[in-house]
């Protein structure tokens, strides 16, 4: 068969990339043509039709700043896949983009599947009429998500978690080696997770490291993202502040703490059973709108929403401040790290095992 598969963010083509493994196991005659990034293009051999780096637009006001540049991307994308004339269209999360091609290939005749659902538990709810009219299987991969499409007269599919898959695939790790080879000294690490975009890490990383005095005994390692270059975190970097390129996990395996920005990054760092503190701050503007468009949210975190309580402690916006960043990362270093670690147990129960990348190719291509 044929896949033309689109992911527009850095979790899209991490989840992307072990469904096009999974795919090219089950379908020897598989070809593809796909949007994402380099995990994809490792996956395949070929690059995409375009990286996620120039498609991912963060917050109200850049998303607005960027509406020609997106509407620009709609129509080249239309055009290839009429082009392309795949068998199966798959997307991945992105929706403000894909639900627009779900409705474009579906006009053509082309099977469309959702893989990974958009929150639309969270806000934009009336989407779902779009997903009912457009989507021919929606995967979803939390398991409160298929009770919420029910709700809604669609029979999505559970799968599991994708995360699970990347994270039993990793080879065992020595922390000793992994410091000497990134030049890192003998003190246990902090790591900081503080997200993909410029505008972000910037303002994240000023009030991660704020905290650094207060932990003298410990280095601080910078998770570097890959759409960023090296040269943009040398301003943050120190004697004791450190900074790691493309090894989020790695890093986190040999970590004692992480302090990570809201998004994938969190859930991903309690698989790794890491004690984290999820931080979040946006422009003042961006925050406003977005508390009222999302509703009945109680948690913004992906490990407090799907265990329904608070696991592992937000700080939002006011709350994200040096002295809230000091007390609750001495919390999870000592007192309360048994706790998370249990919790995180249940959490992975919860999600069930490895195979999501699996049973979702099964379903692409039987159905």
């Amino acid at each position: 068969m044929k896949y033309y598969i689109i992911a527009g963010e850095a979790s899209g083509d991490l989840h992307g990339s072990n469904l096009l493994k999974a795919l090219i196991k089950k379908d020897n005659t598989a070809e593809f043509r796909f949007w994402g990034g380099d995990l994809m293009e490792k996956a395949v051999g070929f690059p995409p039709v375009k990286h996620y780096k120039d498609l991912a637009f963060m917050g109200f006001l850049e998303v607005a700043k960027n509406l020609r540049t997106i509407f620009k991307n709609i129509k080249f994308c239309k055009e290839d896949i009429k082009n392309y004339k795949p068998d199966v269209l798959i997307l991945i999360d992105y929706p403000g983009f894909n639900l627009r091609i779900a409705e474009f290939a579906k006009s053509l005749g082309i099977k469309v599947v959702y893989y990974i659902s958009p929150q639309l538990w969270a806000w934009k709810e009336g989407r779902v009429e779009k997903i009912k009219k457009y989507v021919d299987e929606m995967l979803v991969i939390l398991p409160f998500e298929k009770e919420f499409y029910k709700k809604h007269h669609v029979d999505a599919h559970f799968v599991g978690h994708p995360l699970l898959d990347a994270i039993s695939d990793l080879p065992e790790l020595s922390i000793d080696t992994f410091k000497k080879e990134h030049q890192l000294n003998d003190k246990k690490i902090i790591a900081l997770l503080p997200g993909s975009r410029e505008q972000e890490v910037e303002k994240m990383l000023q009030i991660m490291l704020s905290v650094r005095s207060y932990f003298t005994d410990y280095q601080f390692v910078i998770a570097g993202a890959p759409s960023l270059p090296k040269s943009f975190y040398q301003n943050f970097v120190d004697e004791n502040v450190h900074f790691v390129s493309n090894r989020t996990y790695d890093l986190l395996r040999c970590s004692e703490a992480a302090l990570v920005t809201s998004g994938t990054a969190t859930l991903e760092t309690a698989l790794l059973n890491i004690p984290e503190v999820v931080c979040y701050k946006s422009s003042q503007i961006s925050y406003e709108i977005g508390k009222r468009v999302v509703k009945n949210i109680k948690y913004i975190s992906l490990v407090n929403l799907i265990m329904d309580r608070e696991v592992v402690k937000e700080l939002i916006q006011k709350d994200l401040n040096t002295n809230n960043l000091v007390s609750e990362l001495n919390l999870i270093l000592d007192e309360n790290r048994t706790k998370i670690l249990e919790e995180y147990k249940q959490l992975r129960d919860k999600l069930g095992g490895a195979g999501a990348s699996e049973v979702a190719a099964e379903i692409i291509i039987s159905n």
